[in-house]
């Protein structure tokens, strides 16, 4: 397997995560870019790259160091709303490790990328201390997506089953492994 090198965003970085973030919501969520939604992209040196206990994670390609791939972690437990009540309750704010933006050019995809990705993610919150739970949602519409987070850790609301919540994303608590 050809080796990528996997690091925490610099400011030389950021057009490349950007850009592999941006293409992700376009193509495979086919939503697009939504503010709401995110914002982080468009400032990820917010979101990411300035607070204490957050990352940024960028994968770069053997053959050139282009970003191929992101992963980010931050404080913000799923708020609420959109999300249901007993999710904002259960992962708050500060206590919570968000992964987020986990996102893999499809070129690249099925080589573990992703995988190391997390492990890093998650060595990340163990080692702030201060973590108490690991928590993601995804799509499950996104190739892929729902087997990927199933073999990494337990679905805690599957929103197709829940027609009150209306979003149709599954959340996942991941282990720590500390």
């Amino acid at each position: 397997m050809r080796d990528y090198c996997i690091r925490a965003a610099g400011p030389d970085d950021l057009d490349g995560a950007r850009a592999v973030m941006l293409d992700t919501v376009y193509r495979d969520f086919g939503t697009g870019y939504v503010p709401r939604w995110h914002a982080d992209i468009v400032d990820p040196v917010a979101a990411y790259l300035a607070p204490e206990r957050h990352v940024l994670l960028v994968a770069l390609a053997p053959d050139g160091g282009e970003v191929v791939a992101t992963a980010a972690l931050d404080s913000r437990g799923p708020a609420h709303p959109p999300n249901p009540r007993r999710l904002a309750e259960r992962y708050p704010s500060g206590e919570t490790a968000q992964l987020r933006r986990v996102y893999v050019r499809p070129e690249h995809r099925r080589r573990g990328l992703a995988r190391r990705l997390v492990r890093e993610l998650l060595e990340f919150a163990a080692a702030d201390g201060r973590y108490r739970s690991v928590y993601l949602h995804t799509d499950p519409a996104v190739p892929g997506a729902e087997p990927f987070w199933r073999s990494l850790g337990k679905v805690v609301l599957d929103e197709r089953k829940d027609p009150a919540t209306g979003q149709g994303i599954i959340h996942f608590e991941i282990p720590m492994g500390r």
